[in-house]
């Protein structure tokens, strides 16, 4: 299918496919009229990046999880995995946040916030 038809079966506009394409999330082959051809798969694959952006995952963690989970005897658990890494690795960040802010707020309104508490 062409690139209108795509992003129209995908929601996505044009642009967006293109930069997957760039980035190397999907491929497409050029016709001898010079428009890209995608296979039909290439709507779930990108319906799969678009949740897995919505998830917090980068585009870089799509292309490598992909990668695995196509080739995933079962894929629900390798998901699950992926799931339960990501949630750790925010709960990581939110330790890191929480820390940050209660710095911050102990810095506030010490007349010279840069300078070391204490």
């Amino acid at each position: 299918m062409r690139i209108g038809e795509l992003a129209a079966q995908a929601g996505l506009s044009r642009d967006a496919i293109r930069f997957y394409e760039k980035v190397g999330l999907v491929t497409g082959r050029r016709l001898p009229n010079g428009y890209r051809d995608f296979p039909p798969e290439t709507v779930p694959w990108l319906q799969y990046v678009r949740t897995a952006q919505a998830l917090g995952f980068s585009l870089a963690e799509i292309a490598r999880t992909g990668e695995e989970l196509r080739d995933a005897p079962d894929s629900a658990e390798a998901l699950s995995a992926l799931f339960e890494e990501k949630i750790r690795v925010i709960d990581a960040r939110i330790s890191e946040l929480a820390a940050l802010r209660a710095e911050l707020e102990a810095r506030a309104g010490t007349g010279c916030p840069l300078r070391a508490a204490g």
